[in-house]
């Protein structure tokens, strides 16, 4: 109900109206903004610990009272995380609403070159656990599971260490660090496999060598194609037909010709080895054929004799000739050998083996007989040719 007022001002009147709604709106706003300046309660605090969630008083927002104050122990070994960050047990937490996370650290083994170890650690991966316990990884390392592998409880951890490597080639030396389990994986990853038939000292298979050293061969082959000649035969036909020393052709022959293929092998570029994979004859070769007056030709030296001396005169011979014109004498084992044998001296002409030279020892040595009238002395060097027929057994010295 809306009441009227009247106030006079200069002896006339103004009416007033009041309106009591209008006043509580204005009271309960007044209200309201006493009560926003007024100091806010306490924030809360969300703790996630052993798979439970609880929300917690923040009290004095030191995460190690936290812990205390709801009975949760904790280990060295173990991580806070404040709205997802790691913070320290010691330092009070930032103001306002927080989810403070204990995660628990995880045990696993370290297996390494010198030994096995027992850790623990609350780290999310395998390479940030081992870099906690002071464990200094390089690229080189080879790790078991790898290093970003998330850290398991119970996990075995295999670490193999880098080595110091020096790989001598020809082109040089080269050094590396490498953990790989052989030689040929260590040199694909320094970025220098074995390619082909290249070979390693010690081989590809091999463990790295304890002293480090590795020699890297490289190895080449090539194949290359020539012709070779085939050389012909000679078929020599001994006749009486020709007059000594005399020779002619028949048929002069005629070589072959073959393709061969050959393999040729490299190390380092230096040729170390050939061998020859195929040949195929092109041509097949001619036998050349020939004639000739004489089987064997000999120089020897030459000297000469007559039957008579000092008027004395013996005509016997060791095959029964008589001695003179056309006989010829050789030592004892040549005798035994070529005994009848036609010959031919040039300078002197025909004659026949049909005696024993005692004193012709110590080189090739032929004896000319002459008749008491037309003797020729000789010392001189000559070619005997040993004519047709051969004997059935050419002796060793005229082969």
């Amino acid at each position: 109900m809306l009441r009227d007022h009247y106030v006079r001002s200069d002896k006339s009147y103004r009416k007033i109206s009041y309106n009591p709604p209008m006043r509580f709106t204005r009271l309960l706003a007044l209200v309201l903004l006493l009560a926003a300046c007024q100091p806010q309660p306490s924030a809360r605090l969300r703790l996630v610990a052993d798979g439970q969630t609880r929300d917690l008083p923040a009290g004095d927002l030191v995460p190690a009272h936290i812990l205390a104050d709801a009975g949760i122990a904790y280990s060295t070994s173990d991580r806070l995380l404040a709205n997802g960050i790691p913070v320290p047990l010691d330092s009070p937490l930032p103001s306002g609403r927080v989810t403070l996370q204990l995660r628990r650290a995880l045990n696993f083994r370290l297996a390494a070159p010198n030994g096995q170890f027992s850790l623990a650690s609350s780290a999310w991966t395998v390479g940030e656990a081992l870099l906690e316990a002071g464990v200094n990884l390089y690229v080189s390392d080879r790790l078991d599971p790898p290093a970003d592998t998330p850290l398991e409880d119970g996990m075995v951890v295999v670490l193999a260490p880098g080595r110091d490597l020096l790989v001598r080639a020809a082109g040089g030396s080269t050094r590396l660090h490498s953990s790989a389990a052989t030689v040929g994986q260590a040199l694909a990853e320094a970025g220098i496999p074995l390619m082909g038939l290249d070979r390693a000292e010690p081989s590809e298979n091999d463990a790295l060598p304890a002293d480090g050293q590795i020699r890297l061969v490289r190895v080449a082959e090539s194949v290359t194609s020539a012709y070779k000649v085939i050389p012909y035969e000679t078929q020599l036909i001994v006749t009486a037909e020709l007059q000594p020393p005399a020779q002619d052709v028949l048929d002069p022959g005629e070589v072959g010709l073959a393709l061969s293929r050959t393999r040729l092998r490299f190390e380092d570029g230096v040729e170390v080895g050939r061998a020859v994979e195929s040949e195929t004859v092109v041509r097949q070769p001619r036998t050349r054929v020939a004639r000739s007056s004489f089987w064997a030709a000999k120089e020897m030296y030459a000297t000469s004799y007559h039957p008579c001396v000092a008027g004395a005169c013996s005509y016997g011979t060791s095959s029964g000739m008589k001695a003179g014109y056309g006989v010829v004498a050789l030592n004892l084992d040549w005798y035994r050998a070529l005994k009848g044998v036609r010959v031919y001296i040039p300078g002197y002409g025909l004659g026949v083996v049909g005696d024993v030279c005692p004193g012709c020892v110590g080189k090739p040595w032929i004896d000319l007989g002459y008749d008491q009238g037309n003797y020729v002395g000789w010392s001189s060097y000559v070619t005997v040719y040993f004519l047709a027929p051969a004997p059935l057994d050419i002796p060793w010295f005229l082969k």
